[in-house]
């Protein structure tokens, strides 16, 4: 089954893919909207003419992406099936990255990663400013790394 990009205004592409998979229409299979992707929405459907018409109903919708020669431009599932599975809040932190905490009781504070623990997808860090350091554990979306050693 083909796979077929559209393009869409930008911060839209949840309202698109939305307003697409409304139309429950038998021809059209899946419809996604990756975080990573800005301004696509990736369809799943028997051919491109099926996605055109939706299309002319859609606001926000710029269109097909068109591949060489003017046809739709179609994707497999091997390009797009790495959006389908969800990567860990922790991905990308490391022990000793300065991170700032985002949400929580201590919002706004400064401190440095301890330890990581993927398979809970929690981070203890220990605060900057405390006078007595104390391990803090808290779950990898309520951090945003500052400083890495890595980097």
């Amino acid at each position: 089954m083909p796979i077929y990009s559209v393009k869409t205004t930008a911060s839209q592409e949840r309202t698109v893919a939305d307003m697409i998979a409304s139309k429950e229409m038998a021809e059209i299979h899946a419809v996604l909207a990756p975080d990573q992707l800005t301004s696509y929405v990736m369809v799943e459907a028997d051919n491109d003419a099926i996605i055109r018409r939706v299309l002319e109903e859609v606001p926000h919708a710029r269109g097909l992406v068109e591949g060489p020669g003017g046809e739709a431009g179609r994707s497999s599932m091997s390009e797009v099936e790495h959006f389908l599975s969800p990567t860990p809040d922790v991905e990308g932190i490391a022990e000793g990255d300065i991170v700032e905490l985002i949400a929580g009781p201590f919002k706004g504070e400064k401190a440095q990663v301890q330890r990581i623990d993927e398979g809970k997808d929690q981070v203890t860090v220990e605060l900057y400013e405390a006078t007595v350091p104390i391990p803090v554990t808290v779950r990898g979306d309520q951090i945003r790394v500052l400083d890495s050693d890595e980097r």
